[in-house]
């Protein structure tokens, strides 16, 4: 069953943006080397100091081993108030509105 995490965290706004493109290069790189990852989109508020992701992973049993790994790991980057939280996705309703349920381009 295709999982989604979503996770969001407080940091610096200075650290956002510019300097987190530049910053999280490598960690990007990374994640897609984790067992059962699939895709992420990056997510920012620099209004707010607001960041974090939506991650789709093929199972449950590598989404929760990735957010425990991955808390730490954001909250060793100075992430406060950190928040995960892991959701199956319907998959029939996603692809109506054209999401990807797999590892392919989306299906429609």
């Amino acid at each position: 069953m295709a999982i989604i995490i979503l996770i969001d965290f407080t940091m610096p706004a200075e650290m956002l943006g510019d300097n987190l493109t530049e910053a999280a290069r490598g960690l990007a790189e990374s994640i897609n080397h984790e067992p059962g990852f699939i895709s992420k989109i990056w997510t920012e508020n620099t209004e707010t100091g607001e960041a974090g992701g939506i991650y789709h992973f093929a199972d449950k049993a590598s989404a929760q081993a990735y957010l425990e790994m991955h808390s730490k790991r954001v909250e060793a980057m100075g992430a406060k108030n950190i928040r995960g939280r892991i959701f199956a996705i319907n998959e029939t309703l996603t692809r109506i509105n054209h999401g990807q349920t797999g590892k392919g381009p989306a299906e429609h």
